[in-house]
């Protein structure tokens, strides 16, 4: 194996965190944030590009920071290293309510595609690039999954589902539709496309977009019922007019509640 072989646990129902034994001299990248607590004796590096091992120099690593700003996230990642003699262990925690996933990329042919703010750490050899979509409609529509990340190597992968998690085994052929933004991740060998929702009343009054992605197996495919821009979407949307106290949550006696105090914004 080219990657690092490392043992893990799930702990946690809502909000999961994953605990990675590392041997000596083994190694875990993660996002940066991610982190939780680790054991005396592991050493943490703040490593600069997509954390594998290959030694592709200074321009390598360049272009390897560079995808990762194209995916949103950070040019630098964070490897935990085991030192000492003996097991140690490292944590690192889910970013929102939900379910961490553990992708074993040796039985996904060596790589897997996620959602570019899925992935939430990998043993020290997995590399973390992106994925550009080849069709032109997930360019001009795909919203949030115009640019995916890629998972390649032979170790252990860990991505995170927002709420529950559902996991589908596509037969050749078989379609699934799924709204764009709940999209955990899938392997290689599934295609995937976006479709137009279709009939006026469908685009004036569905309210869940215009498109949808289309993935044709075979393969492996990950869903989420809890996207974080959906979470984070619902939240802006409840949050108290003017930065006071929301005392009626969004009742009749609120509404009425913010004209005695003189809030009549509508």
């Amino acid at each position: 194996m080219t990657s690092h072989e490392i043992d893990y646990r799930i702990y946690g129902e809502e909000m999961q965190y994953v605990e990675i034994e590392l041997d000596p001299q083994e190694g875990v990248v993660a996002e940066a944030g991610s982190f939780m607590m680790m054991d005396d004796g592991i050493k943490m590096e703040t490593i600069f590009g997509d954390g594998s091992q290959k030694d592709t120099g200074f321009l390598g690593k360049i272009l390897g920071a560079g995808k990762r700003i194209l995916t949103g996230e950070s040019l630098f990642m964070t490897a935990f290293y085991n030192d000492l003699v003996g097991k140690r262990n490292v944590s690192f925690a889910s970013p929102y309510p939900g379910k961490i996933i553990p992708i074993d990329l040796s039985r996904f042919g060596g790589k897997f595609i996620c959602q570019k703010d899925a992935f939430l750490c990998a043993a020290k050899g997995v590399s973390v690039g992106i994925e550009f979509s080849k069709k032109l409609g997930r360019g001009l529509f795909g919203g949030e999954g115009f640019i995916m990340q890629k998972l390649e190597g032979d170790g252990m992968a860990f991505v995170h589902a927002g709420g529950t998690m559902a996991m589908k085994e596509l037969k050749a052929g078989e379609t699934l539709r799924v709204d764009t933004g709940c999209i955990v991740g899938f392997d290689q060998t599934v295609d995937y496309d976006i479709e137009f929702v279709g009939g006026i009343k469908n685009t004036v009054f569905g309210g869940e977009g215009l498109f949808f992605a289309k993935l044709q197996g075979p393969g492996t495919v990950y869903i989420q019922s809890l996207p974080f821009s959906r979470l984070a979407g619902r939240v802006l949307a409840s949050a108290p007019r003017g930065g006071g106290k929301d005392k009626g949550e969004g009742s009749i006696l609120g509404g009425i509640g913010d004209l005695l105090d003189g809030d009549n914004r509508f």
